[in-house]
């Protein structure tokens, strides 16, 4: 997985999945499946901005188990709009789960929120160091949701000060 930023100030995140075997095996649509050969083969693009909206996603199969899996594709284009963050698994579950999605691909989606974040952090925290109110927003948000950023501990001392438990 890739986070890059683009000349219009958007971000893409692009994930890949492919599955190969070391030895042959049966596959009912395809046939033999060969060494080195992708059962799947798959890319998700999501296209966001600054605050982790998904402007455009695109997905596509290459190599899939099933002849039909490729169908599936542009139902991710459901996901523009939603904002990576707390819910966006429940999100992702509304708009391309079960019948209406694909799971490798849908399960891609939450190590690509981890880069898109990754991805987007120098910025806004560069954002956050020139506007206070942006600093204070960042520190409430970034409190308690791992072990780094544990009320008490080292990160957030060095970084904020003594935290208040909240």
């Amino acid at each position: 997985m890739h986070g890059f930023r683009r000349a219009d100030g958007l971000f893409d995140i692009e994930g890949h999945l492919e599955d190969t075997k070391t030895y042959p095996f049966a596959n009912l649509d395809r046939g033999t499946i060969q060494p080195g050969e992708a059962l799947h083969g798959m890319w998700i693009r999501l296209t966001v901005d600054e605050d982790l909206v998904i402007m455009a996603c695109e997905a596509v199969t290459d190599s899939s188990p099933y002849a039909i899996c490729p169908q599936v594709a542009p139902n991710f284009a459901a996901l523009e709009g939603v904002r990576i963050g707390p819910g966006f698994t429940r999100a992702v579950k509304e708009r391309v789960g079960g019948v209406h999605g694909c799971t490798h691909l849908r399960e891609m989606l939450a190590q690509m929120a981890t880069v898109a974040f990754q991805t987007i952090y120098p910025v806004r925290r560069k954002r956050e160091m020139d506007d206070p109110k942006a600093a204070e927003a960042a520190r409430n948000r970034m409190i308690g949701t791992c072990f780094a950023y544990a009320p008490d501990s080292p990160v957030v001392t060095e970084r904020w000060g003594k935290a208040e438990p909240g």
